[in-house]
């Protein structure tokens, strides 16, 4: 009698055993690495301020631009004010980007590359900045 159960308890270890290997799925092993600069004005924000709308000039940017190059990318501009310089750049994949900018005498730029980064500003009236992520899966 003892034989006979520890057939079925073997078999249904086994079984369990066996499923639970065949479910596993495999590591994720992404992240994202960012720099951001965002001096106040009394520590250079007007020359950062300068120096992003003349790249947006250069580059022939509206006030407000989203570009971008690769799938599955997402991305909004909002601006609510005067003289608002705000751009996002995308290359790669399944990015995410929003920039709100309030007030007057904004200026911002986030760069994202590669894959997966996620960046999300929001200023308030003369303030300047840059992101640079990249992102990887």
């Amino acid at each position: 009698m003892n034989r006979l159960l520890k057939t079925p308890v073997a078999a249904l270890a086994l079984t369990a055993l066996s499923l639970s290997l065949g479910t596993q799925t495999p590591a994720y092993a992404g992240g994202s690495v960012s720099f951001t600069l965002n001096p106040s004005r009394d520590q250079g924000g007007d020359l950062l301020s300068t120096g992003i709308r003349l790249y947006s000039m250069y580059r022939g940017l509206k006030q407000g631009e989203i570009r971008q190059d690769g799938s599955h990318n997402e991305a909004g501009v909002a601006q609510n004010g005067r003289d608002n310089v705000g751009f996002i750049r995308q290359r790669g994949s399944d990015h995410s980007a929003t920039l709100r900018q309030n007030g007057d005498d904004n200026a911002y730029g986030i760069f994202q590359y590669g894959r997966g980064a996620a960046t999300d500003v929001e200023q308030h009236g003369h303030e300047s900045g840059l992101t640079f992520s990249y992102g990887w899966r």
